[in-house]
């Protein structure tokens, strides 16, 4: 994250024009553009600027948008509540059934139901999202009227209030994600049911239920966890064209206003705050892996 929180710092510091100039406008005076870069701080050497700014990032005082003179913090927030959501309902739909959908396909390997799987979950994989995203629009929401094809929710809003405009957008992700957790669950669990302890286990005439649930998913899963976890900073920042189809007001849409509007400290704060998630998630998904396979626990 030390390492990211530099990088995100100083490539922003080598964004082409002037901050203080992009605020004020063109026909700003020179007295003015220098006064509000004394007030920003601008004048300062680049790794004083980089040092206060960790600090303050670290304490939670994000500062004010450049663009809007908004605070960030409550902006950031609002907006990361609504990618948690977003990708909460996501992971509830691809996850289990990207495993479920790889274990067939695994029981059934190269048999029909094995080829069916595998080549629907990657042709979706293989569709761009907006276009995934405007099939679903224009059956579901617009000739079968069954859901919103908007979703500009209240920046307020709970989620049992926002659920109706998420189901699309989480579809829509889950049809993209689906294929990876089915092409990954299913590779792994191949590999273990060709192991001489699960061999050994049906030779003992276990039912095939117990199994799968004892002996093979607790191994084969290992991979999944990484993909998964992986997939949750993406998530939560990286469904930019998602919410651009649909109007969401998520992390990823929000990052694209401060790119547009070039607000340097909203972009630096948002780019960071995906960086923790990604931090944080390559972190459970270790933890993950002690508790699936225990030969890999530290002094075990």
């Amino acid at each position: 994250m030390l390492l990211s929180s530099m990088v995100i710092f100083f490539v922003t510091q080598l964004l082409p024009g002037d901050v203080a100039q992009v605020m004020l406008g063109q026909f700003a005076t020179k007295e003015a553009v220098e006064n509000l870069r004394e007030e920003l701080g601008l004048n300062r050497p680049v790794i004083v600027q980089y040092l206060d700014w960790l600090t303050d990032f670290v304490t939670g005082d994000w500062g004010v948008s450049q663009a809007n003179r908004l605070e960030v913090r409550p902006m950031v927030m609002g907006r990361l509540r609504n990618s948690a959501m977003l990708a909460g309902l996501s992971l509830i739909i691809y996850v289990p059934m990207g495993i479920l959908l790889g274990v067939i396909a695994a029981m059934k390997q190269d048999k029909f139901l094995d080829q069916a799987i595998s080549g629907l979950s990657m042709a979706f994989v293989g569709l761009p999202e907006f276009v995934t995203g405007l099939v679903l629009v224009a059956f579901i929401a617009i000739f079968w009227r069954l859901l919103p094809a908007n979703s500009s929710i209240d920046p307020e809003s709970n989620f049992r209030e926002a659920f109706p405009y998420l189901i699309l957008p989480a579809i829509t992700v889950s049809l993209t994600s689906l294929g990876y957790i089915a092409r990954m669950t299913r590779s792994s669990t191949i590999d273990v049911l060709r192991t001489d302890y699960v061999r050994a286990a049906d030779l003992k005439g276990l039912p095939r239920s117990q199994v799968l649930i004892r002996h093979v998913l607790r191994n084969s899963l290992l991979p999944t966890v990484t993909v998964v976890a992986l997939g949750i900073g993406w998530l939560v920042g990286g469904l930019i064209v998602t919410e651009m189809v649909y109007g969401y007001p998520g992390l990823g849409r929000l990052l694209v206003y401060a790119i547009q509007r070039r607000d340097v400290i909203l972009i630096q704060v948002t780019s960071m705050i995906i960086v923790v998630i990604y931090s944080i998630s390559n972190l459970v998904a270790d933890i993950l892996y002690s508790v699936l396979n225990p030969r890999i626990r530290l002094g075990g």
